[in-house]
């Protein structure tokens, strides 16, 4: 599908993709979900259960299995995107520090925090983002939406002020992830034009640019030493569970690029909420660290159900015909 995009993409046959096919946006759309979903159960299995001490190592081993599985495919000639030239570096700017501020406070906050209240804690980026495409993109959105954005906050507010197992760096963490996770949406969207980088080298030179500074902050930090130090790398099931989540890393920020392309910034937001409902819930049974009360779990309620009217009026827009309009499902490279 994605190298039929590609082709199509590229200005083979214009007018046979002018939009993004319905399809297309759907299956981009639970495929982001899809991954999102399981990163966020491996990276808890890891950090938690295992205490792993390390989430710049575990970014570190995400960005590396990027490079190569791009890298591999781009010399067997399964995808393409540009040899490096000194103009990469201003073309993706700022992308590389929102890419690596992201990896970093993601797994960080991850680590700190119950599940049900990271997954609330991260619906904050719904209206982060709403307002960075509203200032970058220039997008407008009607009053439902304004409201549905409204329901999540505040059930979002609710379901944080009485969370019983607070942790305020884990707190500070998931906001830093929220702002980071909003801008790089929006900034990725806005620089992924197929005649530029495409979708591909926007992934792989953002990786290449941070992993090495990424990994002489693990250095300096200590979190290197710890992860040698660490003394699971003998179980087998750890490792395995270490590689997977290197591989769902890649293909996260491959399938956020591709929800992003073929809806909008804004979407795999949405899309993102409503994959928070099944992790939420699921981590009231699962994990052992949600602490109930009635104030937060009646909080945790708003905010699913502000998520599901959100995505809901988000969705069912995508699925009407065509309106003068509505760009949002247009690629950037078909908007000229």
């Amino acid at each position: 599908m994605t190298r039929q995009a590609d082709g199509a993409s590229a200005g083979s046959d214009p007018t046979s993709s002018r939009l993004p096919s319905r399809v297309a946006q759907l299956l981009s759309a639970l495929f982001y979900g899809t991954c999102s979903f399981l990163i966020v159960l491996v990276n808890k299995a890891l950090l938690t259960t295992y205490g792993f001490p390390s989430p710049i190592v575990l970014g570190v081993g995400q960005m590396a299995a990027t490079i190569m599985i791009l890298y591999v495919s781009k010399l067997n000639k399964i995808i393409h995107f540009p040899d490096f030239d000194k103009k990469i570096p201003v073309k993706l700017f700022p992308l590389p520090l929102l890419y690596i501020g992201n990896h970093i406070s993601g797994l960080s906050s991850t680590s700190r925090l119950s599940l049900p209240m990271f997954t609330v804690l991260r619906k904050f980026t719904i209206p982060l983002t709403l307002l960075l495409e509203t200032i970058i993109l220039g997008k407008q959105y009607s009053l439902n939406i304004i409201v549905s954005v409204f329901a999540i906050v505040l059930g979002a507010v609710i379901a944080a002020g009485s969370d019983l197992a607070f942790n305020l760096e884990g707190y500070i963490f998931v906001f830093l992830n929220d702002i980071f996770t909003a801008a790089n949406g929006v900034y990725t969207k806005q620089k992924m034009d197929p005649k530029e980088l495409g979708k591909y080298g926007v992934l792989f030179y953002n990786a290449c640019f941070m992993i090495i500074p990424t990994l002489i902050l693990s250095v300096s930090t200590g979190d290197l030493q710890q992860a040698t130090e660490f003394n699971q790398w003998k179980n087998v099931l750890f490792i395995l569970q270490f590689l997977l989540s290197c591989f769902l890393g890649f293909l996260l920020m491959y399938s956020t690029v591709l929800c992003s392309y073929y809806n909008s910034a804004l979407t795999t937001a949405v899309v993102g909420a409503v994959k928070n409902v099944s992790i939420a819930y699921i981590g009231m049974v699962v994990g052992g660290d949600y602490i109930f009360s009635v104030s937060n779990f009646i909080g945790l309620n708003i905010c699913m159900a502000g998520g599901l009217r959100y995505s809901f009026l988000t969705l069912s827009s995508q699925l009407k015909p065509k309106q003068p309009v509505d760009e949002e499902n247009i690629p950037p490279d078909l908007k000229s």
